[in-house]
């Protein structure tokens, strides 16, 4: 539960709201928008030089088909909303986060005044940054979701994520909405930082998504990627899902863009940087617990991979988040 105080300031009816209530009919398109354009714009919300901010989620109004020139993460803090996002009902309930791409396509309904929801505005830069905080390990799971909030993939275009349930997730998600409330002093390094914790828990906790329509079936596979890198085969994957063999491989390739042994090379190769970085395993060890008994194999993957030698890439500085 979000603290009272944070409530109670995000829960007050603005001046824009009290137009809705008193009958004034459609959104205010030039708080909004530029003319008669769809997009809304972040140098309408965003102060001169600022690349992250939070809003109060406007009740009160249907806002009719919309997409934007930022990032957009929608996070619950009481009550629900309905959005309709590339022609998808949403329905984002109390702790909540809903993320969406700039190119996606966004409806909404009214909420009522229990419904209280704050919208953070994002440059793309800002999440560049970020994102290069995160760390070594880019697994292919991690990159689907880092080229959906991109909007590198078309077909989904959002990400909803089930998180009311995770402490961590929340208190990050709170800590960031007080940092941009109250204007915290030295607050660009704080937001950038517990921004990179957040997607750090999120990444982590990809079994609270909501499954697409679409690519539920990639998301199983990459997650079983991420759980079985060592041993795991299309084979046993298939058998699980109940697929076909070939018709999956098929499936991974065409909604990926990669094979399943080059999405599984690359989570094995992301879990040895990791262990490089954060271990004192021999490279040989390493090698041998993603899953290479051919040490030789390993170390021309690895090379070809990140054009150094797993030595040389150990002896790399160490990005830091704290």
């Amino acid at each position: 539960m979000i603290d009272d105080r944070l409530l109670d300031k995000l829960k007050v009816i603005t001046a824009e709201e009290q137009t809705y209530l008193s009958g004034g009919s459609g959104i205010e398109r030039n708080l909004y928008m530029q003319r008669t354009s769809d997009v809304i714009n972040s140098y309408k919300l965003l102060e001169d030089g600022k690349r992250i901010t939070i809003r109060p989620h406007t009740r009160f109004v249907h806002f009719p088909a919309h997409s934007h020139d930022f990032i957009e993460m929608v996070y619950m803090c009481t009550g629900r909303t309905t959005h309709l996002v590339n022609g998808k009902k949403v329905t984002l309930s109390e702790g909540e986060l809903l993320i969406l791409c700039p190119s996606a396509v966004q409806e909404i309904l009214p909420a009522g005044t229990d419904d209280i929801a704050v919208n953070f505005i994002v440059l793309p830069s800002f999440f560049d940054d970020v994102l290069r905080m995160v760390g070594e390990e880019n697994t292919p799971l991690r990159q689907f979701i880092i080229d959906t909030i991109r909007g590198n993939n078309s077909e989904t275009g959002y990400l909803h994520f089930k998180v009311s349930e995770s402490l961590p997730i929340q208190n990050l998600i709170e800590n960031l909405i007080w940092n941009l409330v109250y204007k915290s002093s030295n607050k660009r390094n704080i937001n950038q930082k517990t921004m990179a914790l957040l997607f750090l828990q999120l990444m982590n906790h990809t079994d609270m998504l909501a499954p697409y329509e679409v690519d539920e079936i990639i998301m199983k596979v990459l997650r079983y990627i991420e759980d079985n890198y060592k041993e795991g085969s299309l084979s046993e994957l298939s058998d699980i899902l109940h697929f076909d063999l070939y018709a999956l491989s098929r499936e991974i390739k065409n909604k990926t863009g990669k094979t399943y042994t080059a999405l599984l090379q690359e989570k094995r190769l992301s879990q040895a940087c990791y262990y490089l970085k954060n271990t004192s395993m021999t490279i040989e060890d390493i090698a041998y617990a993603v899953g290479y008994e051919n040490f030789s194999y390993f170390y021309k993957l690895f090379k070809k991979s990140f054009g150094m030698s797993p030595a040389k890439y150990r002896e790399e500085p160490k990005i830091s988040l704290l």
